[in-house]
């Protein structure tokens, strides 16, 4: 069974997640073009951050920012390899989503990156109804990014 938490960012294998995440990011996509945040970067007041758990095990980890103009934006999401394919971030998502909703949000976005690599989450996303879209916030495009969004609400 799966369960899923705030989490302060402070166990060893949340963070050992993170960085796994972050090097990942790094290994598929030039360094300044990776927009994933570090362990601080996630400690912000702006930022919500859970952890999905199957029987005690770390299955993966998401995030919530607050954009501020009625809109959040999906970070860090990440699935643990020994938990891939086994719904743990199709809860999480569907978790993020549900908290949007309650605080008010008219929109999510995400900034993700392109190539094979990042198809499994692609599918996840566009299976959730994220679409492609314009660059959000303070966001550049390039041939190394691209923005899905997801309609919360039509007014």
């Amino acid at each position: 069974m799966l369960t899923i938490r705030q989490d302060d960012l402070a166990d060893g294998d949340v963070r050992a997640l993170l960085a796994l995440h972050l090097s990942g990011m790094q290994e598929n996509t030039p360094p300044e073009h990776v927009f994933a945040l570090d362990l601080s970067g996630l400690q912000t007041p702006d930022i919500t951050v859970w952890t999905v758990r199957e029987a005690g095990a770390l299955a993966g980890i998401g995030a919530l920012r607050a954009l501020g103009d009625g809109t959040g934006e999906v970070k860090s999401m990440r699935t643990h390899p020994d938990h891939l394919r086994k719904g743990a971030a199709a809860a999480l998502l569907d978790h993020i989503v549900s908290v949007a909703r309650a605080r008010g949000y008219w929109r999510l976005s995400l900034e993700t990156g392109v190539g094979e690599s990042f198809d499994a989450a692609l599918a996840l996303y566009r299976k959730r109804g994220y679409a492609g879209g314009e660059a959000f916030a303070d966001y550049t495009p390039s041939a190394f990014n691209q923005f899905l969004h997801l309609a919360l609400r039509t007014t």
